[in-house]
């Protein structure tokens, strides 16, 4: 599996409210919705509304929208009261665990976490 274009996937149909999600903030850009299976007391995660199947897709063209992921997680984070401790995560493809194909982070926090993850 290529995994180049994001194919129709659960985000998709999240973005398109065809599927329930917690969903905790949304702007033109990104939309960000809790984790149905949280690894931590906080784990939202947030997509781009572009479809962007992994990082290693997309591009230069890209980077205002991969830097508004990144602010606006960290605003999300300290507006759930993690903003002095949180971890972003993203993975790209299958072997890291990745596992749908619609580029997003996580945004986890309130445990400890150790490092190397994984």
């Amino acid at each position: 599996m290529g995994h180049t274009m994001a194919e129709d996937t659960i985000f998709s149909k999240i973005i398109r409210r065809e599927i329930p999600a917690d969903i905790v903030y949304e702007d033109e850009q990104c939309l960000a919705f809790r984790d149905v299976n949280p690894q931590a007391p906080m784990h939202i995660l947030i997509i781009p509304k572009k479809p962007i199947a992994k990082l290693v897709n997309a591009n230069d063209s890209d980077n205002t929208l991969l830097g508004h992921l990144m602010t606006t997680a960290s605003q999300i984070a300290t507006k759930e009261g993690y903003g002095d401790a949180f971890r972003l995560i993203i993975n790209n493809g299958e072997k890291v665990g990745q596992t749908v194909f619609h580029l997003h982070l996580h945004i986890l926090g309130g445990r400890d976490f150790s490092w190397p993850p994984g």
